[in-house]
């Protein structure tokens, strides 16, 4: 039957808002800022209201989508731009799909659960096979955190530094909510992550490292930074890490930049 007599049903389960507006999914295409014929990944395809604006555009779309009625929907829809492999349909858990299976090089465009934000960000920038840069529309909090807009004293958070630490956010523009069937609670944003590295970290070792310190870092949010890292280190050596790496000494996680919180994993790690 074709897509247009049958509609799939948002499921809550999934997360699903579905993007109802080909000029913002237009937009977001050009806040990707990428050439034509380049390899798209598109996380969560939905309807396919951001797929076509990606193929307008003249992309090579990968599309990985959980929801198998939405894949039949779609393969209904696109079958010309499969066909021609233009656009390449998985149905698939984007947590568990094999990155491997794509170019290398590809670039995120995706509108993405709310639900699933931080996992996925976190998953596609600790791969192997890490994109180059990565846009996505999320909800707004979270674009405001991860990109530190709009703030007099930018606070920062593991989700942030998680982000930053391989690329380079920039908050491109705010999305109302009557913009998606349903519509949220909350209002969205757009996020371009440019500047992707591949080579971060020495090792995987390194990185596991790094995150292990940040969260020890942010256990308790609202105590003092030292206070948290006591549970890992002595109270001597987090004075000295502190004074080498000029961290006050009372300071919350939260107010530590990202070239601070490298300096002191560089330090814990020398075993000073």
């Amino acid at each position: 039957m074709s897509t247009n007599h049958c509609m799939s049903i948002p499921k809550k389960s999934l997360g699903q808002n579905f993007l109802q507006h080909p000029q913002i999914a237009e937009r977001i295409v050009r806040a990707a800022e990428l050439p034509k014929s380049e390899t798209v990944l598109e996380v969560g395809p939905g309807r396919g209201i951001l797929t076509r604006s990606l193929l307008a555009a003249g992309m090579r779309v990968v599309a990985v989508e959980a929801d198998g009625e939405l894949v039949e929907q779609l393969s209904d829809t696109f079958a010309e731009e499969i066909a021609n492999k233009r656009l390449t349909l998985f149905h698939a858990d984007i947590r568990t799909f094999d990155l491997a299976k794509l170019s290398e090089e590809y670039h995120v465009v995706a509108n993405i659960p709310y639900y699933l934000t931080g996992e996925l960000i976190r998953f596609l920038l600790t791969a192997q096979h890490k994109p180059s840069s990565m846009t996505l529309l999320v909800q707004k909090e979270v674009a405001v955190r991860i990109a530190r807009q709009n703030a007099k004293r930018p606070k920062e958070s593991v989700l942030s530094l998680s982000v930053k630490v391989y690329g380079n956010p920039r908050y491109c523009f705010t999305v109302p909510r009557g913009a998606f069937f349903p519509s949220p609670n909350v209002d969205s944003a757009v996020i371009s992550i440019q500047g992707i590295r591949q080579d971060t970290f020495e090792s995987e070792e390194a990185e596991k490292r790094f995150f292990t310190l940040i969260k020890t870092g942010f256990a308790h949010p609202r105590k003092m930074l030292a206070k948290n890292l006591e549970s890992v280190f002595g109270a001597e050596q987090i004075a000295a890490a502190f004074e080498r790496t000029e961290v006050p000494k009372n300071t919350r996680p939260e107010d530590v930049s990202l070239d601070q919180w490298r300096a002191l994993a560089a330090y814990f790690e020398s075993g000073n």
